[in-house]
């Protein structure tokens, strides 16, 4: 009788181990699939703002080089003149200001951040014209916590992000598991950050 116990507990081991892995699948699958989309929100705007310096999140910018009539751009230009330098170009309903940053230089400031540069003297100048790109900009803010609503969520969201990491340990057993080549992994996904604070704090 002893004996027939003795076989029976390592099938009931097995058993809630397969129980327990079978939960944590289902667990991991879910929130996987219920926050893929912030997810991906975050790696595309996390990949652009660390190319801030070559994509500009939130405006892209297009540079034409301009050539105005010289005789127009004599002396101190009124509003009215200035609105004629922009009719050709179509802008005239997009300006806002205008002043001279140095002698013979003339900046005029557009809506949503454009503007033009000419020079009086040669009459060739800069268009810059800025047009907001909607979607990538309001996916990066939502990096600088926009509202406490988003606070919230975000809390959520990182407390379910380690339940993802803790139950990614325990879905594979064996070799593939955590004892095997998850193991390794895992060590190597932290090592690399590490390695990275040693040396950049070196």
């Amino acid at each position: 009788m002893k004996q027939s116990t003795q076989e029976l507990r390592p099938g009931k081991h097995n058993a809630s181990g397969a129980k327990f892995r079978r939960w944590s699948r289902l667990i991991h699958r879910d929130l996987s699939f219920f926050f893929s989309g912030i997810l991906l929100i975050y790696a595309i705007s996390g990949f652009v703002m660390n190319h801030r310096d070559a994509i500009n999140p939130h405006y892209s910018v297009e540079v034409k080089e301009v050539q105005a009539d010289r005789a127009s751009l004599q002396g101190k230009l009124t509003k009215e003149d200035v609105l004629k330098l922009l009719t050709p170009l179509k802008l005239e309903k997009q300006y806002t200001k205008h002043y001279y940053p140095k002698p013979e230089q003339l900046k005029v400031f557009l809506k949503g951040g454009s503007s033009l540069v000419l020079d009086q003297t040669s009459g060739t100048g800069t268009l810059e014209l800025l047009s907001k790109r909607h979607l990538l900009s309001e996916m990066t803010k939502l990096h600088y916590n926009p509202g406490s609503w988003w606070t919230w969520f975000s809390d959520i969201f990182c407390f379910s992000l380690i339940v993802i990491v803790v139950t990614g340990f325990t879905m594979m057993k064996g070799s593939k598991g955590l004892l095997g080549r998850g193991g390794i992994e895992l060590l190597l996904g932290i090592l690399i950050p590490i390695l990275f604070i040693v040396l950049t704090n070196q």
